[in-house]
């Protein structure tokens, strides 16, 4: 048999986000995933040969308020912006649970650095926004 014994107060002071650590609530996040966690979004998973995101999607039943784009794959992770109903985003990835997919939005003002293969698999730096987006709420439409 194992047992254990720790000095309770000594946990409350390490938990970032309790209210008791000393902390207002309204400062710390509810949860870690709160946290401004952020996961960037994998181009060239097909390989050196094909486009860096191979397909194009766009959002679809997301009404009046769109489709959040968040910065990792979950669905308590901060949000970085909206897509609008129609609104057309590269599809690079997706989480392992296919929940999520990984997107570049497409800017018909600017290059978003897409259009060449990309050498190696790596995390999109380019000018356009990325992020992570619902799967259910994405139709794929092509490239």
């Amino acid at each position: 048999m194992l047992g254990a014994c720790s000095d309770s107060s000594d946990v409350l002071q390490d938990l970032p986000n309790s209210s008791i650590a000393g902390a207002p609530r309204e400062d710390m996040p509810e949860t870690r995933l709160e946290a401004k966690i952020r996961r960037p979004v994998t181009i060239g998973e097909d390989g050196p040969r094909l486009d860096p995101c191979g397909a194009m999607g766009q959002a679809v039943r997301v009404g009046a308020r769109g489709l959040a784009i968040r910065a990792a794959p979950f669905a308590e992770a901060q949000e970085v912006a909206r897509l609008a109903e129609g609104g057309r985003a590269y599809v690079c990835t997706r989480s392992l649970d296919q929940k999520w997919l990984g997107v570049v939005v497409e800017d018909t003002t600017r290059d978003c650095g897409l259009s060449e293969p990309a050498e190696r698999k790596q995390s999109y730096e380019g000018p356009c926004l990325s992020g992570w987006v619902s799967s259910a709420s994405m139709r794929l439409i092509g490239r």
